[in-house]
């Protein structure tokens, strides 16, 4: 029965990481490059928009789920190092955990809290904009690659486990 639940876990935490991984490879793929497309305001408002309406509970579910699931199966793998699939078990766990949630709150955050803070319409806005794109869009890139790491992993581990 125990076994069942991981089992269960693992394919959550497939199924978690590959919505993340979606989200943020249509962000790199698509809606970046629009927004940097548009004039400077518009680009701003549209995402500070986004950066407002996505802090939802659906989206945080998902979010910080992963981040329970990914301390679960990783110390599970730990302590079960030598169950099948510990190691892919493993880096899915720490795939998510660094290279999604540390980078998305070292790094992505504080560029939404700084974009959010500006004028879109002003001169410091417009700075703030060259800067943001600049600096959010490779580690959104870092993001997408790390869930898609973490789904083929937990994929992997799922095929090990069921």
């Amino acid at each position: 029965m125990i076994a069942a639940a991981f089992t269960a876990l693992i394919f959550l935490a497939a199924l978690g990481s590959g919505l993340a991984a979606g989200l943020f490879f249509i962000f790199s793929n698509t809606i970046m490059a629009s927004f940097a497309k548009l004039p400077v305001p518009q680009g701003i408002a549209a995402m500070q928009q986004i950066n407002v309406t996505i802090i939802n509970p659906l989206f945080m579910l998902v979010f910080m789920g992963m981040v329970v699931l990914s301390l679960v199966l990783g110390a599970k793998a730990i302590f079960g190092w030598s169950e099948a699939g510990a190691a892919w078990l493993l880096a899915g766990s720490i795939a998510y955990l660094l290279g999604c949630f540390l980078v998305t709150m070292v790094f992505n955050v504080p560029l939404n809290d700084a974009i959010a803070a500006v004028d879109p319409a002003s001169a410091e806005g417009a700075a703030m904009w060259t800067r943001y794109l600049k600096e959010w869009l490779p580690w959104n890139h870092v993001r997408a690659v790390a869930c898609l790491v973490s789904l083929a992993s937990f994929v992997m581990a799922f095929a090990r486990a069921a």
